[in-house]
């Protein structure tokens, strides 16, 4: 290129930078009304939540005075405010929501909120994905710490567990506030897991530490395989059911047993158990291990949390299988009792029919 072409392009580039420019403005006009609209539809919507409330609490105060017994239009407005409550959470969906204290502590008042689903969808299989790969490289890290003594090493793969659930618990929460309903004890388990990796980080290497390792060391890679089938076995399963619309689509994996994950449950229960079982057998040798003349704080805090961590996923998932198998009864109960009535019910319009046979027969005649 000479001098006259450089000018030329130059020219050129000026009309298309003129261009950039009133997109950049009709950007931020559009940027300006968009936070309009949104405190505009949360002004709305806070008020239709409370003359909601307002109309339910009348409600309950006419069905206690006993005014409204029997009122087909008190049934009929009752199912139209659920139906309404439905339609708000829909909408609220489509707006920014308040982080966290967790995330306002960690992340200041940043905005969190992803409006685009699209873009939540990716998101959540970002974090589906960070886990796997990351149970993949535990896992290597741990085969390896097992045949190699290496103190480097073995730093490395705990602070890879501590880096690990420090993310884990951050990435939970901005997905909890995009609508994913990962809660109770899950959350805990992650934030009781951070606890535990940073002990063991600062946990001086000691007789202690060098009886201790190798079991550590099985555990880490055991779990890392667990979790491995966990994610196959519930990716599908949460595939299916949200293809049918029985599930969220902001619904994630879990370390553990969740009432979505019945079918296919004899695979991946006896496993879920074997490492719960783990967790227990870690909380002994640390508690037989505090009695060493060479323990330091650390082993009888880590054998209280790993006690904690089997108690926690031990009553999650036996208060789950309770609920299902009673859930399971019921709905065998209520199957069984149907049959029942509707065997009763042809019996009695069988036995009617023979009974106007008969007659219809004596007329004809």
């Amino acid at each position: 290129m000479d001098v006259d072409e450089c000018l030329k392009e130059w020219e050129d580039l000026l009309s298309d930078y003129k261009r950039l420019e009133t997109v950049n403005k009709e950007y931020a006009t559009k940027l300006e009304e968009v936070g309009e609209l949104q405190a505009s539809c949360m002004k709305e919507l806070n008020h239709q939540r409370y003359r909601l409330t307002v109309i339910n609490g009348a409600l309950k105060r006419l069905e206690k005075s006993g005014v409204t017994q029997g009122d087909e239009r008190v049934a009929t407005l009752e199912k139209e405010i659920m139906k309404r409550k439905a339609m708000l959470h829909e909408i609220e969906a489509t707006l920014p929501k308040q982080n966290s204290l967790y995330l306002r502590i960690i992340l200041g008042n940043v905005n969190v909120s992803i409006l685009n689903k699209n873009d939540k969808f990716k998101y959540k299989d970002e974090y589906e994905k960070f886990k796997l790969v990351l149970s993949a490289i535990a896992f290597c890290l741990a085969v390896l710490n097992l045949s190699i003594d290496f103190r480097p090493l073995q730093l490395i793969l705990i602070f890879l567990l501590v880096w690990y659930y420090c993310t884990l618990t951050i990435r939970e929460s901005i997905l909890k506030v995009n609508g994913s309903r990962i809660k109770g004890w899950w959350r805990l388990h992650h934030f009781i897991s951070t606890a535990v990796s940073g002990i063991l980080l600062i946990w001086p290497q000691n007789e202690p530490w060098a009886e201790f390792r190798h079991t550590f060391m099985w555990f880490i890679a055991y779990i890392s395989v667990v979790q491995y089938m966990q994610f196959r076995y519930q990716h599908g399963v949460l595939y299916r059911l949200k293809a049918l619309g029985a599930r969220h689509n902001m619904d994630i994996t879990i370390e553990g047993f969740h009432s979505w994950m019945w079918r296919g449950l004899s695979y991946l229960l006896p496993f879920l158990f074997a490492g719960y079982l783990f967790q227990l057998y870690n909380a002994y040798t640390l508690y037989q291990l505090s009695f060493h003349p060479e323990a330091t704080w650390q082993v009888s805090y880590l054998a209280a949390l790993f006690l904690v961590l089997h108690c926690g996923n031990m009553l999650t998932i036996l208060r789950t299988l309770r609920w299902k198998t009673r859930s399971g009864l019921k709905l065998r109960y209520r199957l069984r009792a149907a049959a029942i009535r509707l065997s009763h019910e042809l019996a009695v319009l069988e036995q009617k029919w023979r009974q106007q046979k008969p007659e219809t027969k004596s007329e004809q005649e």
